[in-house]
Parts: structure tokens; C-alpha cells; sequence
């Protein structure tokens, strides 16, 4: 691990999901982070004290501002639209926002002298794959602009690492899932998209959640994917800067268990935890859904020492089933 005293952290998108659990990672790990996030699908309350900057990175002018103030060792880049469904109505809103703010931020790190960035990336960016597990080797073929986005993003990174000398680590994942184990943050997506919130909501309110699609060549007919802890995940960020800090080369990593759970089986287990019956229909199949998405993370393990601790199915749906009572009781009392 690369001494974090003193190292100085920007956090973009630090005020979403999965950015504001890898602040908590890197704070706990001794980092003085930064965050930028424009608020628009982030949230105020998830950045702690006084660290958050209400910037776009499409605002170049107050980002080269922030640079200047701060001299960054390094950057972790979240900031993105990650609607898979809205990017294929909105394709320009997903290249404007995903590309060209990675853009600008890319040109203002290269401009202030820093030299090191992990990168959010996601498997989407291999479509729907020829084999499973999916390895980090096999050809980009996005199938919506959202992967699209994150392709084009790690390409200018390569560029930039070859012309600039901006080392950088790419990870891609599928189903962030859960909440910080001591219920400090969890999912709060407007609107919610994610199934294991979906389904605590369902087992909670009694309003049936939609199953798109029961007849995939799956063992249950429904469709399998891996799930991925949350803070695992911000783990796996953390490990990446060090990496970078402590001299590693440029790579990309997938991130994920390895293992994959269908739909009727996470709902089995959210019956398990929350001790009452999901209310489901089944609808149609989504266009574009993979019957199985798995990830091989072996390189990940290998290279910069990574096991998740908490992405047990199990665990996973606690964490989250614990966050969604606070969050449920809050919005009852019209707190957050």
C-alpha cells in the first residue's frame, strides 16, 4: 500500500452510490479526498464534512480553479449517467456527460501535472460476451450507448497514458450491490433501478416488482448475474490508487465474485432476510438481456492482493435490507 499521509485524493461523482463508499474507503485509509459532483444524481448528504465542490466537470473553468487550489496526487473518477435504458433515448446526453467530461477532466489533470486516475469503467463494456466468466482480453463490444460511453473513456485514457504519460486503472464491473456495513450509506437512486432495492421495497410496501423474463437457458429460467458488495468494491478502488501511487503500470481490472445468482434466487434470499414474500408478475424479457453475466476477476486477486470480504449473497441483502429500514423510517418522519 502506497503511504496515504498526506496524499491528496480528488473524488469525482464522490456524492453517488458507489463514489460515496470509496470516500469512506480512502478516508479510512488515511487519504485527504476532495470531491467534485454537480449534484445531479449525487447526493449532499453523502459527502462528509466540508470536502464537496458543486462542480460539472463540462465547467472547465471552475475545475482548473479547484487544481490550482489543490495540488492532487490523484484522481478516482466516478462522475457518469449510468441509466443503461436512458442512454439508448439519449444517447448525446450520455457521450456530452460520460465523454466529454471525462475529456475535461482528463486535459485539466494533464495541464496541473497529475499524473494518476482509476477510472469507474463497467462490463458493459463487453456487451453481451462469447464466454463465461468474462476475462479483461476478450474484444469491447458494447450494446448500448451507456457502455459505449465507458469504451470511449478508456481509449482516451490509453491515449493519454501513451502521449501524456497518465497512468491509469480502468474497473469494470456489473451489480454493485448492498450497503456500508455500519449503515452509514446505502442505495438511493432517483429513479431506483437496481433489483435488490426494487425487491426490499416490494417485500416492504406489498407492491409487486416486475421479472423481465422467466424463460432464459438459465437453471431457473431467470436471468443470472454477479453481485458485487459495495464496499468490496470501493476496496477494490482504494487498491487500485495505491497501485498507481506506488509505481504499478496502467491496466484494467474486472471486479466481481465470480460467482453468479439469478433473480428467483436473490428474491429467495431477500425472503430470507426481510422474513416476508416478495409480490412479483412476470413481464417480458428486456431487449438486449443476457441470459448470464459473470466476471473474472482473477487478475484483480492476483495482481493487487483483492478479496472481497463482503459480496456473500447473504450479506449483501442484510446490508442493504439494514440501510432501507433507516432510510423507510426517515422518509416516514420527512427526513432526507
Amino acid at each position: 500500500m502506497a503511504n496515504a499521509d498526506k496524499r491528496r485524493i480528488l473524488v469525482t461523482g464522490g456524492a453517488g452510490y458507489i463514489g460515496s463508499h470509496t470516500v469512506l474507503a480512502l478516508l479510512e485509509r488515511g487519504y485527504d479526498v476532495t470531491v467534485v459532483d454537480d449534484l445531479s444524481r449525487g447526493l449532499r448528504h453523502n459527502v462528509p464534512g466540508k470536502r464537496l465542490w458543486e462542480i460539472s466537470l463540462q465547467d472547465r473553468a471552475p475545475l482548473q480553479r479547484l487544481f490550482a487550489q489543490y495540488k492532487f496526487d490523484a484522481v478516482v473518477h466516478f462522475a457518469a449517467f449510468t441509466y443503461v435504458d436512458e442512454s439508448s433515448r439519449r444517447p448525446g446526453l450520455y457521450f456530452r456527460n460520460n465523454v466529454g467530461g471525462s475529456l475535461e477532466l482528463l486535459d485539466t489533470m494533464v495541464e496541473a501535472g497529475v499524473s494518476h486516475i482509476v477510472f469507474s469503467s463497467t462490463a458493459a463494456v463487453y456487451g453481451v460476451p462469447a464466454q463465461i466468466p468474462i476475462p479483461e482480453n476478450i474484444p469491447f463490444h458494447p450494446v448500448n450507448p451507456y457502455g459505449e460511453s465507458k469504451v470511449m473513456v478508456e481509449r482516451m485514457l490509453g491515449w493519454f497514458d501513451r502521449i501524456h504519460s497518465l497512468r491509469n486503472v480502468s474497473l469494470r464491473y456489473f451489480n454493485a450491490a448492498g450497503a456500508d456495513p455500519q449503515g452509514r450509506l446505502g442505495e438511493e437512486h432517483d429513479p431506483e433501478t437496481h433489483l435488490i432495492p426494487l425487491l426490499l421495497r416490494a417485500a416492504t410496501t406489498r407492491q409487486p416488482i416486475t421479472v423481465f423474463g422467466d424463460d432464459y437457458d438459465t437453471p431457473d429460467g431467470t436471468c443470472i448475474r454477479d453481485y458485487i458488495h459495495v464496499t468490496d468494491l470501493a476496496e477494490a478502488h482504494a487498491l487500485a490508487l495505491d497501485w498507481l501511487l506506488g509505481g504499478g503500470a496502467s491496466g484494467a481490472f474486472n471486479v466481481g465474485t465470480g460467482q453468479g445468482h439469478s433473480v428467483r434466487e436473490v428474491m429467495r434470499v431477500v425472503e430470507e432476510v426481510t422474513g416476508t414474500a416478495v409480490p412479483f408478475a412476470i413481464g417480458s424479457r428486456r431487449e438486449g438481456d443476457p441470459p448470464a453475466l459473470v466476471a473474472d476477476s482473477a487478475k484483480l486477486r492476483r495482481t493487487l492482493a483483492w478479496t472481497p470480504r463482503y459480496s456473500d449473497l447473504h450479506q449483501i441483502i442484510s446490508t442493504a435490507w439494514n440501510f432501507e429500514r433507516r432510510h423507510a423510517t426517515g422518509r416516514r418522519r420527512g427526513v432526507g
